[in-house]
Parts: C-alpha cells; sequence; structure tokens
C-alpha cells in the first residue's frame, strides 16, 4: 500500500466549534457549536444579504419558520444538523462542496460569514470505522436523511 499524505483539515474539531454545510444543504454544528445556542432542538434560519452572513437562532417549535434539530450520531450527544437545502438553493449558497467554518455568536444566533473561504471537507467513503462523535457525517442513507419540512408544518402521525 502506498504512503498517503497526512491532512490535518480532516482531523475532527472536538473543542472548537464548527459549522459545515454540507454538499446537499445540510447545515451541521459540532457539540462546541451547538452549545453556544443552548442545545437548541429547533432553530430559525436567518441569512444577511449585505454581509452574506448564515445565522441560527434557537427557537420554539411551535414557531412558524423552526427547523428540527437531528442529532448526527446514533452514539450520544455529538453532532447537530439541520437539513437546509431550500435554504441553501433561496439563497444561492454555494454547496459544490463541503466547507467547515469557524463560527461566531452575535445577538444570540450562531453565525457563519461565507466571505470567508472556509475549509474544504473530503469524506473517505473507503473508511470502514465509524465514525467518532466529533467527526462529519458526510452522507446520511436516504431514509435516515433529515427533511426540508419545518418543524411546525412535520405531519402528526400520532
Amino acid at each position: 500500500m502506498p504512503f498517503e499524505v497526512f491532512d490535518k483539515r480532516m482531523t475532527p474539531l472536538a473543542k472548537a466549534p464548527s459549522v459545515t454545510i454540507q454538499k446537499r444543504g445540510i447545515i451541521s454544528l459540532n457539540k462546541a457549536a451547538h452549545d453556544l445556542i443552548g442545545n437548541a432542538e429547533t432553530v430559525e434560519l436567518l441569512y444577511d444579504r449585505d454581509r452574506n452572513v448564515v445565522a441560527l437562532r434557537a427557537a420554539d417549535d411551535s414557531a412558524p419558520h423552526a427547523y428540527a434539530v437531528r442529532s448526527g450520531s446514533k452514539r450520544g450527544p455529538g453532532q447537530a444538523m439541520v437539513s437546509a437545502t431550500a435554504f441553501t438553493a433561496h439563497y444561492e449558497i454555494d454547496t459544490t462542496e463541503t466547507r467547515r467554518w469557524r463560527p461566531f455568536v452575535e445577538d444570540g444566533m450562531l453565525c457563519v460569514d461565507l466571505t470567508e473561504q472556509g475549509t474544504v471537507i473530503t469524506g473517505n467513503r473507503a473508511k470502514t470505522a465509524a465514525p467518532s462523535d466529533a467527526e462529519e457525517v458526510m452522507d446520511l442513507p436516504e431514509d435516515d436523511a433529515p427533511s426540508d419540512v419545518p418543524a411546525g408544518d412535520a405531519p402528526d402521525h400520532s
């Protein structure tokens, strides 16, 4: 087997907050970033056109524009994900590559400045080990993928 060069960008950012916008428009937050918005179970997605900044704001699940935050790990607290495909398409946010940013907090919102380059993240589909809680989940099986239905609009099957 040939040598491969270690790419430090693939090292999980366990303690530093990070927000990733994946190719399919899924926004994922590591635990540190999710903590910054109080581990919200639902969020509103906001966009500042003038500054090209995306924001997530904790919201009550009855809010008309609330999106559910799903756990990206079956092994407990860790990564959180929000399906934002319609959001990224509407605001023409580039999702041709999966990118990770270090977020900042402004007015209680978790913000990402899209004018910054961000770090391109590439997954290794040949990886056989399960990802740790701090690693990015690159692709979900279709039946596991979050929907773009806001939390308040989800059908009640009870």
